[in-house]
């Protein structure tokens, strides 16, 4: 596991987060940011699980 995957799982970690805390608080934008926290975070773990590969 590289940086990008870890980088990328913790910011999925931290948009369920804060999706669920939008949820409870009823506040649109924050459950909004935390569903594209989650998407970045798939994006970078993607990402460096090429890089990963491609260093293989």
């Amino acid at each position: 596991m590289n940086k990008d995957e870890l980088k990328g799982r913790f910011d999925q970690v931290k948009g369920e987060a804060k999706e669920q805390w939008g949820k409870t608080t009823e506040d649109r934008s924050t459950e909004t940011e935390g569903k594209l926290d989650q998407a970045k975070g798939k994006l970078k773990e993607g990402l460096g699980e090429v890089k990963d590969k491609l260093s293989r």
